[in-house]
């Protein structure tokens, strides 16, 4: 008879953290340490707009690497070390996820968070408010101060008013409790735009086909914002704090990521193996983001262009507890469907994100709102539709946050 175990496993972190915490951020303590040339890292964490997609060169004309230098003329004593912890397309939810490993794990004197634009500045969610509060809490909980980052697309200058923007608000409120910095570009540039002192056509330029990401002119508005907020904080002595109520739900502050190769036991048709070197943007090179995959797939690789058919792939089962689930791996342009079945309840997904023009990231919130108490059967199956093209799905960890936030194993 098999029975459930449960894992305790490199990647299987959990966070409770709710409760008030004695820690004093200061961005005085930052300038200072910094003005006596000490050693200091900063990290850039969030999605595309952190990581500077369709500037000229991501690594000399993003927003984070005009702060970088920035902090470089203004501390000539101080060492820095910058982190880039953005992956385009990605919003708060897995930034739960990925935080410790891409984040904290490098013992950060800063962070520049963003994902009010990809968590959707217009709209907002019980359990994307909770995941965006919970990343401001953990971080400041390490005793780093943050600079909430409020990054603008098009649409959002020449709204030019931020009324309609629920998350917007949400995130200036998360901002107050906290006492974090802001680094508000969106209003800047629609007071710019007001004033006639900023051109669209040359910060989102009509043949790139792309209102979102801006050319190095827009990059450079919203460093000048970032650079304007970390100033301000930094004269107004500002000491980030972690109240002692969550504005949200605490959900988030409960949370497990745990790595499929890790599990006991790996049913036919999969097996652990590493993350590809392919990608269509260097965000997108999932070797940095994830220790390895798992993969599924209708076909083995012989060579290049030469494959055989595969054993069929069996259903992988987990149990698990918590209120949501998250997968988290790699779409590639033979990435399949598949099928999630919690508790009986069947639902379909596209692996496939990317389309067939790269290979990427690839996550998907595959269920909200179940009963963090109880303990539930996850199974998860690649559908594969055709036995003449090579379909595969490659997975690295399956992630769970509410309540008691645990993965067990079948065994």
């Amino acid at each position: 008879m098999k029975r459930a175990k449960f894992l305790a496993l490199p990647l299987v972190s959990m966070a409770f953290a709710w409760n008030a915490v004695a820690v004093t951020p200061s961005f005085e303590d930052f300038d200072q340490r910094a003005r006596n040339g000490e050693n200091l890292t900063v990290a850039f964490f969030g999605g595309s707009l952190t990581w500077g997609a369709r500037a000229s060169d991501p690594q000399k004309t993003s927003y984070r690497a005009i702060i970088g230098r920035k902090l470089e003329e203004a501390y000539p004593k101080a060492h820095f070390k910058f982190i880039d912890a953005a992956i385009g397309g990605t919003g708060s939810q897995l930034g739960v996820f990925r935080l410790q490993r891409d984040v904290l794990a490098y013992k950060p004197d800063l962070v520049f968070l963003d994902f009010t634009l990809n968590d959707d500045a217009y709209k907002t969610t019980p359990d994307t408010l909770a995941a965006y509060e919970s990343l401001v809490r953990r971080i400041i909980a390490e005793g780093c101060p943050v600079i909430q980052m409020f990054l603008a697309a098009k649409s959002f200058v020449t709204d030019g008013t931020t009324e309609k923007m629920k998350r917007y608000h949400a995130n200036m409120a998360i901002a107050k409790a906290y006492n974090t910095g802001t680094g508000d570009a969106i209003t800047l540039m629609q007071e710019k735009y007001k004033k006639g002192q900023l051109d669209l056509d040359k910060v989102w330029p009509p043949e790139s086909f792309d209102t979102c990401h801006p050319y190095d002119p827009g990059y450079a508005l919203y460093a000048e914002a970032g650079w304007d907020a970390y100033q301000k904080a930094v004269a107004d002595k500002l000491v980030c704090r972690v109240p002692e109520k969550m504005l949200n739900s605490d959900a988030y502050m409960h949370w497990a990521r745990v790595r499929i190769s890790s599990l006991t036991t790996l049913p036919q048709g999969w097996k652990a193996t590493f993350a590809s070197r392919d990608y269509c943007a260097f965000d997108f090179l999932m070797s940095r983001w994830l220790d390895d995959v798992t993969a599924a797939a209708n076909f083995i690789a012989l060579d290049r262009d030469k494959t055989k058919p595969a054993p069929a792939a069996l259903p992988l089962k987990v149990k698990f507890t918590g209120s949501s689930v998250l997968l988290f791996g790699e779409s590639t342009p033979r990435s399949c469907k598949y099928r999630i079945t919690i508790d009986g309840k069947e639902n379909d997904f596209n692996a496939c994100q990317l389309g067939q023009s790269g290979t990427g990231r690839m996550w998907q919130v595959v269920a909200e709102g179940i009963d963090p108490v109880k303990e539930h059967t996850l199974e998860l199956k690649p559908l594969f539709d055709s036995a003449d093209k090579p379909q595969e799905l490659r997975i690295e960890s399956i992630c769970v946050a509410g309540g008691q936030a645990r993965i067990l194993s079948e065994q």
